[in-house]
């Protein structure tokens, strides 16, 4: 059951809205969003619906409207770019999944062009295709995919992204329940091999935020999404340790706003508030909800003066 009540669209409007006046913004850039196959999304919204264990706790999704509202609700909170997170559970799906964005980034030119990839025959081939028909950001998930990032079939792969600077959000935490292959060690190991490769950590890690707090502070490439972190729902379970707040601030210029929009189970600005009590700043909120993205993207700034 959704939490949102239609009947509140322009109150949660103006919510977004007043944030991002207060923050002397005129638009956001939302780097963790999920646009996928309608049937696929469907799979995904009943895995929610029943608490799956991947999952671990009751999830009540806030949006679930089709497709072309749920990119005019982004729109109305004034969101300028965003992605189409997708991601395979099992082999012969990704070039598939990487098909369906490319169609979608082409009918939705605010969409970022999203590309996933997974641990299978012929993935260095399909990740070369999807850089060269334009693919700006790809997407990894270890939990859900359940697979080693160190693995060599991701080898070819992961030189062809390290070397043409194309973004990954990984989620790699161990959050909301643990994989075999969630954790620092697995994307230490990674790293250690790919130093350059410009991993963005999904959901600040959560739970083990200080270590990738360690990994960003040590590789110059890696980045940090804010998705779901220091929300209410998520403080419940993995609080940010707030002693690690000033090793926030300190990396500013590589931390993304991210929402996981749709399948959140509170309103988006919520998210968005959740950063206001951090007290760290406009300057900071600015580059987070905006400027960080728009310069890794070649997205023009539009701040206010």
């Amino acid at each position: 059951m959704a939490v949102r009540d239609p009947g509140e669209d322009d109150a949660e409007r103006e919510r977004v809205r007043a944030f991002t006046r207060a923050a002397g913004l005129t638009a956001l850039i939302d780097v963790h969003t999920h646009f996928m196959p309608e049937r696929v999304m469907a799979k995904v919204r009943a895995y929610f619906d029943a608490a799956g264990p991947l999952i671990g706790r009751e999830w009540p999704i806030a949006y679930r409207e089709d497709e072309e509202t749920r990119t005019a609700i982004l729109r109305g909170f004034g969101v300028r770019a965003f992605t189409s997170m997708i991601y395979p559970h099992k082999p012969g799906m990704a070039a598939w999944l990487n098909a369906w964005a490319a169609g979608f980034a082409d009918r939705t030119p605010d969409c970022l062009h999203t590309a996933t990839l997974y641990p299978e025959p012929g993935v260095t081939g399909y990740v070369r295709e999807a850089l060269e028909s334009g693919a700006q950001v790809f997407k990894a998930h270890l939990q859900v995919g359940d697979y080693d990032p160190n693995g060599p079939l991701l080898d070819g792969a992961w030189g062809l992204l390290e070397d043409s600077g194309t973004p990954v959000v990984t989620h790699c935490g161990s959050g909301p329940a643990p994989g075999a292959f969630t954790g620092p060690g697995p994307m230490r190991a990674l790293l250690a091999r790919y130093p350059r490769l410009p991993v963005i950590v999904a959901h600040l890690g959560m739970p083990e935020y200080a270590d990738f707090l360690a990994l960003a502070e040590r590789y110059e490439h890696v980045r940090l999404d804010t998705t779901m972190a220091f929300t209410g729902f998520a403080e419940q379970s993995a609080p940010f340790p707030r002693d690690a707040l000033p090793r926030l601030a300190a990396l500013g210029d590589r931390v993304l706003f991210g929402s996981d929009f749709p399948n959140i189970p509170y309103p988006y600005a919520h998210a968005l508030e959740s950063l206001t009590r951090l007290d760290l700043g406009d300057a900071w909120l600015r580059a987070v909800c905006h400027d960080n993205a728009a310069r890794l993207f070649g997205i023009d700034a539009t701040t206010e003066d």
